[in-house]
């Protein structure tokens, strides 16, 4: 399954190296290999291990034969050594390589990502995968005030293994609230989706509410997938955040973050709205803008 996306800073369609994508095939392109992934890949435990694996000094070898095929551009990151491959897919951007929007009423990507957007997001939204179930109420599970974004926008970013595997604060605030929805951990690969176009009910979530300066309450939801050994909060819950700051990671294994947003508090940017639209994500650069405030002057 070959995967287009837009990319914003060359202002190009391109085609999405998919790391393992012989396996995805395998996994999610026939009825046998999905019956086996979800009966036994997708559980916690088989991540965990895999995971694990990511972190022996063995799998330092993959690094620079991965560094070599997907052509990661290295100098825009802080020189390791890495010493698992663990190690090379957290790896941190050079000081001053990504910078986050000054002006308050426009919000920065929280993670460099391949990004979907609604300006209003229920039931009857037209989306970009066939059933692709995203509301709100559902994705939340038992977050408390989860009704508050019911029909409001919701952005969400697919972190491919190449990319980089932080994420952040779109603005300052504080997080008012943290739980976690157990479930299996299903590849979100678009393949993935299109077998199982729940999956972002059955996967693994972490939930925060961020009470934030310039654009509301928002939720703040990580998705765990298959292979990802850990999701790891490194903001401390009690402490206030600012913007563009690092809220955690992903260790191995592509994932996704959704956020959602309380109806007319914002809106995401055009050129996201207009590629959703067509069926196409969009490659955006940690920190660019990805929303505007509604509103307010």
């Amino acid at each position: 399954m070959a995967i287009e996306f837009w990319n914003r800073k060359r202002g190009q369609v391109e085609t999405e190296s998919v790391y393992g994508g012989w396996a995805m095939n395998l996994l999610y392109g026939n009825p046998v290999g999905f019956a086996f992934t979800d009966s036994l890949l997708v559980r916690k435990a088989v991540s965990q291990v895999y995971g694990g694996l990511q972190s022996s000094h063995f799998s330092g070898k993959k690094v620079i034969p991965f560094v070599r095929k997907f052509r990661v551009e290295m100098g825009e990151f802080e020189p390791g050594p890495f010493r698992s491959f663990n190690d090379f897919f957290i790896r941190r951007f050079r000081a001053g390589r990504r910078k986050f929007p000054q002006e308050p009423g426009t919000m920065g990507a929280f993670a460099e990502a391949r990004y979907f957007a609604f300006s209003r997001l229920n039931e009857h939204s037209p989306l970009p995968i066939k059933g692709l179930k995203l509301e709100a109420g559902d994705i939340l599970g038992d977050t408390p005030g989860k009704e508050r974004f019911a029909d409001g926008p919701c952005l969400l970013a697919r972190l491919c293994p190449v990319d980089y595997h932080r994420f952040h604060f779109p603005d300052a605030g504080r997080i008012t609230h943290f739980h976690t929805e157990n479930g299996k951990l299903h590849s979100v690969n678009p393949a993935a989706l299109a077998r199982k176009p729940d999956l972002f009910l059955a996967n693994e979530r972490q939930i925060s509410l961020l009470e934030t300066e310039d654009f509301g309450l928002l939720a703040y939801v990580e998705v765990g997938a298959l292979c990802v050994g850990r999701i790891v909060q490194t903001h401390p819950m009690e402490r206030p955040f600012e913007r563009g700051g690092e809220k955690g990671y992903f260790l191995f294994g592509a994932s996704t973050v959704i956020v959602y947003g309380e109806k007319g508090a914002w809106t995401p940017e055009a050129d996201l709205l207009e590629h959703t639209k067509a069926g196409r994500e969009v490659l955006v650069e940690l920190g660019q803008p990805v929303a505007r405030r509604l509103g307010k002057g």
